[in-house]
């Protein structure tokens, strides 16, 4: 049975029951305890209701039902090749929030097409990525949501080092790397920096928004930048 299809039958065997054991599901679905464990903890970070504890036994909280979601296959595909590259490239919060988004997917749609989530031959390999990069990521991802400024230890193309001040606006991901748009306060002006040179980084505490520095205005520097290239 493929783990998709497992986590729907969890779901489904929980709902109306009385509290059931995972020694009682590892049985009937011929895996693990530990398995089961797993299993309940990612249903329960995709939002299936689960109420219960090791030990004790699990059941899901009374009305809560599956309703299907229709998509094609090539719309599976998409997603599912969306949230592999979220998890191999988003970093740590954002890894753990793709697997629990596509689980949430999975146990709401038809039968006949869970399947095609565990099918789908498009992957991101992560095994060449470097741990620092993911925390790197999530610290940029978080400065960027509470409006805090960056200290950076950067090394530019010319291999010059510099300590940079920086706004960060949003994170691009250029299929092999991503860069940080940003006000630059060492320069007084919108900068790119590649999360590859970024040797450390540190938070600067918080900044606000300034009209004129702002990502809308990130994007029209670099079109005009652009068109005069």
């Amino acid at each position: 049975m493929r783990r998709a299809e497992r986590l729907f039958q969890i779901a489904q065997y929980l709902r109306g029951r009385r509290l059931t054991t995972a020694l009682q599901l590892s049985e009937w679905l011929y895996v693990s305890e530990r398995t089961i464990y797993r299993d309940i903890r990612d249903l329960s970070l995709s939002g299936v209701p689960i109420e219960g504890e090791a030990g004790v036994g699990y059941r899901v909280k009374a009305g809560f039902d599956l309703q299907p979601l229709m998509f094609s296959s090539d719309e599976i595909e998409a997603l599912v090749a969306g949230m592999r590259m979220v998890q191999a490239w988003g970093g740590p919060q954002l890894a753990a929030s793709g697997a629990a988004a596509l689980a949430k997917i999975t146990l709401a749609l038809p039968r006949e097409k869970r399947d095609f989530v565990e099918a789908t031959p498009l992957f991101a390999p992560d095994f060449h990525i470097e741990a620092c990069h993911g925390e790197r990521l999530e610290n940029i991802r978080q400065a960027i949501g509470k409006q805090n400024k960056l200290r950076l230890d950067y090394i530019d193309a010319k291999q010059q080092a510099s300590c940079r001040t920086i706004w960060p606006l949003a994170l691009y991901f250029w299929g092999s790397g991503w860069s940080i748009a940003a006000w630059c306060e060492t320069r007084s002006d919108f900068r790119s920096f590649r999360l590859d040179r970024v040797q450390a980084l540190a938070d600067g505490g918080p900044y606000a928004g300034v009209s004129g520095r702002r990502l809308a205005d990130f994007v029209r520097a670099m079109k005009r930048e652009m068109s005069c290239n």
